[in-house]
């Protein structure tokens, strides 16, 4: 990611940090919407809780951001762990779609073309990374 790309990913997530837990709970209804089955990865989950982790998680890639050594390592592990949980690689598209669309209603106009590009590329080092990590497992 660009010095650009960073600096927008970072002031739009700020925009959103405070409204996490909404943006969570729509995040997770876009999700299950694009693909109810991935609802039943989750079934039993305390998905306030769920939510929360999420939000951290992502907050947690966007400081980050300049640390790449870090932020790989980190997610190379998360995707070890998400290969217990059911999570098969056609998965990540579609939360990267759900991620999106829950950016785009909550920063309304501010989710400019350049944000959304920021966003998709940090999506697709996430999901690109992880996968690479799931496949460690096997």
């Amino acid at each position: 990611m660009s010095p650009d790309q960073i600096q927008l990913v970072r002031q739009s997530f700020a925009r959103v940090a405070p409204i996490a837990d909404q943006a969570a709970t729509l995040f997770y209804a876009r999700l299950f919407a694009l693909d109810p089955a991935i609802s039943r990865l989750f079934s039993g989950s305390d998905m306030p809780a769920q939510g929360r982790r999420l939000m951290e998680m992502i907050g947690d890639a966007v400081r980050l951001l300049e640390q790449p050594a870090q932020l790989d390592a980190a997610l190379r592990e998360l995707g070890k762990r998400h290969v217990a949980y059911g999570v098969q690689d056609g998965h990540y598209t579609t939360v990267g779609t759900a991620l999106l669309a829950t950016l785009a209603d909550a920063l309304g106009p501010d989710f400019t073309p350049a944000t959304r590009a920021a966003w998709g590329a940090l999506y697709a080092h996430v999901g690109d990374t992880m996968q690479a990590g799931a496949q460690e497992v096997f």
